[in-house]
C-alpha cells in the first residue's frame, strides 16, 4: 500500500478528499522511455520521500488546506485509454474546484491531465514548463504520445498556449514548431548564464496556468535520477522563482511532476522531487 503525501504530517481532516484543496494522483506511467528507465517508480519513491518533509514551507502550511491522495491510475492498455483514465481523474478534481498534482511517471501524461483539467474547468489553460527538453516532436519513434512529443500534441493539435523554460536540447523539427506557433521560451543558457529568477509571460497568456515540471529541468548535480539528464540546467530555487513569477496576476489551476527514475540506494533526488511538489501546492 502506498503511502498518502506527506503522510506523517497530516490530521486526518487534512486528508479528507471531500473538503482537500489538493487531490495527489499519482500516475506509474512507463511506456515511451528513450534513454534510462524507471518512472514507474517515480510517484511511489515521490509519496514516501514526502513523509520527511516538514509541513512549513517559506512561512506558510500548504497542507493546511487539505492534500487528498488518490489511488494510483491504471496505466495498462493503450497510451489513448490511459490518457482518457488521467483525463477523467483530473476533470473532475477541476470540477469540483480542487487542484490535481500529478506525480508521473513519463512525461506524456501530461498530455491526459491538461485535456481533463480544460474540460473540468470549462474554461482556457496555459502550461509553464519546466523542462531540459522541448518535447516539440511530432510522433516520436513512431508513438504519437511520446514524452518527446507530448508538448507537440498539446500546442499544435489542442491549441494550449505553452512558456517554456530551462531547454538545452533541441532538435531542428522543434525549433521550427516553436517559430511557426510562436511558443514563447526562455531557454537554460540565458536563464543560468544572466542567473535571471524572474521572466515576464506575455500578456494574454491564460489566467489559468498548468505547471509541467519536469524534473530534468533542473541541473543533474541538483537531481540526478531522471532518465534524460542534461547538463547546464536549472538551479532549485530558480527554478521555483521562475514559476512563481510566471504565475503572478494568474492562479495555478493543475500541477505535474514527472521523469523521476529512482536509483537504487540514492534518496536526494526522491527527496528534492517531494520538496518540489510541496513548493508548488504552496505557490497554488
Amino acid at each position: 500500500m502506498i503511502p498518502d503525501f506527506l503522510d506523517s504530517e497530516l490530521s486526518a481532516a487534512e486528508r479528507d478528499a471531500a473538503i482537500a484543496r489538493f487531490r495527489v494522483i499519482p500516475v506509474p506511467l512507463e511506456r515511451t522511455v528513450s534513454y534510462g528507465a524507471g518512472t514507474a517508480g517515480g510517484p511511489n519513491a515521490i509519496l514516501e520521500a514526502s513523509s520527511q518533509l516538514e509541513r512549513l514551507w517559506r512561512g506558510g502550511e500548504p497542507c493546511s488546506a487539505g492534500i487528498a491522495t488518490e489511488p494510483p491510475i491504471d496505466c495498462t492498455g493503450t497510451l489513448p485509454a490511459v490518457m482518457a483514465r488521467i483525463a477523467a481523474r483530473t476533470g473532475a478534481a477541476a470540477a469540483e474546484g480542487r487542484i490535481p498534482v500529478v506525480l508521473g511517471g513519463e512525461h506524456s501524461l501530461s498530455y491526459g491531465a491538461v485535456t481533463g483539467l480544460r474540460a473540468g474547468l470549462g474554461a482556457a489553460v496555459g502550461i509553464v514548463q519546466i523542462d531540459a527538453h522541448a518535447d516539440l516532436r511530432a510522433a516520436y519513434l513512431g508513438e504519437r504520445h511520446s514524452h518527446a512529443s507530448v508538448m507537440q500534441l498539446l500546442a499544435e493539435e489542442e491549441g494550449v498556449p505553452i512558456a517554456q523554460f530551462g531547454v538545452r536540447a533541441l532538435c531542428r523539427e522543434e525549433a521550427e514548431l516553436r517559430a511557426r506557433l510562436g511558443i514563447f521560451h526562455r531557454d537554460a543558457e540565458e536563464l543560468v548564464s544572466s542567473g535571471l529568477h524572474r521572466v515576464d509571460l506575455p500578456e494574454d497568456f491564460p489566467e489559468n496556468v498548468y505547471v509541467s515540471f519536469d524534473l530534468d529541468g533542473l541541473d543533474p548535480s541538483f537531481l540526478p535520477a531522471t532518465g534524460t539528464p542534461v547538463p547546464g540546467g536549472l538551479g532549485f530555487w530558480q527554478a521555483l522563482h521562475l514559476v512563481e513569477h510566471a504565475l503572478k496576476g494568474r492562479r495555478m489551476a493543475g500541477c505535474d511532476v514527472v521523469e523521476l527514475a529512482p536509483q537504487p540506494g540514492g534518496t536526494v533526488s526522491d527527496f528534492t522531487a517531494a520538496q518540489v511538489t510541496y513548493a508548488l501546492m504552496a505557490l497554488a
